[in-house]
């Protein structure tokens, strides 16, 4: 006779929640396919910060090869050094760091040791590779609905030294470059249908009274809430492609030429275009406060900018800027202080156009200055696009198609960036 076991009622119950637990998870998940995190500024140091686990606040760097936090004594997962992923992020090392050796024994295992980077201070620690879980919200592209927890997430461990000029409170540093085991790629998992895709909106405004907002994933991205009718950003975005520098994760776009209100400058044909060593070419930056040029670029828009505002009184520039005006006497509209329009013509025929708000930086007494800043005559890239000009645009980073999306100042939509409603959906 086959003998029959009674099971205890409670360990069925448990197994029926639990499988309901996971179907309402895998339910969730797929019901969407972005995330969302908010975006602030810092009012001491202008760099910005994402929020990641509720309160937890990292640096953006659309640049860094490796994210990084503070860790303990002693991680909470080591990585050894035969895993995939150890092989992965130590093939993207930063140009400032020296390659970090896998010498760390623990109980006879090597533990992976990787390059964390500050952008920043431009400094770099040789330490852990590790991983934990993060939590951001879900969206359905017009609020957050619900918290989406990702585990296994791998990032670099970090000393309190690696954190000189960073905001103060800061947990650590995102990295959203095109490294393997960047956020922007690790937010994005394919099993949940996600695109390898994210987006930024840099607001304007410190503090966290109106943060900017990111995106992971497909969109839609709903704007301008307070109005009486709401519009998705990604309907309004022109692409170009995303171009890949050799042995590099950073973000780069192709530029054939600047214009002031419609007229072109006079650069030479291969300004803006890669060396047979690697350098020019046009990079993006979240670090970089301000667009940086090389002296032979940033010199031919000052001269032919200083034309455009020849009727404009002039004062004393106020470092790092090479121009100075009288605020008051350009004027103001919703789209900012009102100066010559400049246009970024980008590599497949868009224009990234830049109007005051962008262009123009009010540094007090009644006076403003063009936000671009010479690099120097020996600069490695032609032209760096700082974030001072990214501020209320809308930048979708499409890894897996390797296209920017941009927008135009979303001021000429009347939103902002502090437009996406970050209230919780109920």
């Amino acid at each position: 006779m086959a003998c029959k076991t009674k099971m205890h009622p409670f360990p069925l119950l448990f197994l029926i929640a639990l499988l309901f637990s996971f179907i309402s998870l895998q339910v969730s998940a797929r019901s969407y396919q972005t995330l969302v995190a908010p975006i602030i500024k810092d009012p001491k140091t202008s760099l910005y910060t994402i929020t990641l686990n509720s309160r937890e606040k990292y640096v953006i760097d659309i640049n860094a090869p490796l994210s990084w936090r503070l860790c303990q004594k002693n991680p909470p997962s080591p990585v050894f050094c035969s895993a995939p992923q150890c092989t992965q992020v130590r093939s993207f090392l930063s140009s400032m760091c020296p390659e970090a050796n896998n010498i760390w024994m623990k109980y006879g295992h090597c533990q992976c040791i990787v390059t964390a980077v500050n952008s920043v201070a431009k400094s770099c620690v040789p330490e852990r590779l590790t991983y934990s879980n993060f939590m951001l919200s879900w969206t359905n592209g017009k609020n957050p609905t619900g918290d989406a927890n990702l585990n296994k997430i791998y990032y670099s461990c970090a000393p309190n030294t690696l954190f000189k000029s960073l905001p103060q409170g800061v947990s650590g540093l995102a990295a959203l470059s095109r490294a393997p085991l960047g956020f922007s790629s690790q937010f994005t998992p394919a099993f949940v249908g996600m695109t390898k895709k994210f987006a930024l909106c840099l607001p304007s405004a410190t503090g966290n009274i109106a943060p900017g907002v990111t995106f992971f994933g497909n969109g839609p991205y709903y704007f301008g809430y307070y109005m009486p009718t709401q519009f998705d950003v990604s309907k309004v975005l022109s692409y170009t492609p995303l171009l890949k520098k050799s042995n590099s994760v950073e973000h780069y776009i192709g530029l054939k030429g600047i214009s002031i209100n419609g007229k072109a400058s006079k650069f030479l044909p291969s300004a803006f275009a890669f060396d047979s060593r690697g350098n020019g070419g046009v990079k993006l930056s979240t670090i970089v406060p301000y667009t940086t040029l090389r002296s032979d670029i940033y010199n031919t828009l000052l001269k032919d900018f200083y034309k455009a505002t020849k009727n404009v009184p002039k004062v004393k520039n106020v470092s790092p800027f090479g121009l100075c005006v009288k605020a008051s006497s350009l004027g103001w509209t919703r789209i900012g202080l009102v100066a010559p329009t400049i246009e970024l013509g980008l590599g497949n025929g868009v224009i990234w156009r830049i109007y005051g708000t962008n262009s123009m930086k009010e540094v007090g007494g009644d006076v403003a200055c063009l936000a671009f800043v010479d690099g120097g005559k020996t600069a490695k890239e032609a032209v760096v696009i700082g974030a001072y000009q990214m501020e209320n645009h809308f930048l979708e980073f499409d890894l897996a198609a390797s296209r920017l999306g941009i927008s135009d100042s979303l001021y000429t939509y009347r939103a902002s960036c502090a437009s996406f409603n970050l209230t919780s959906a109920v």
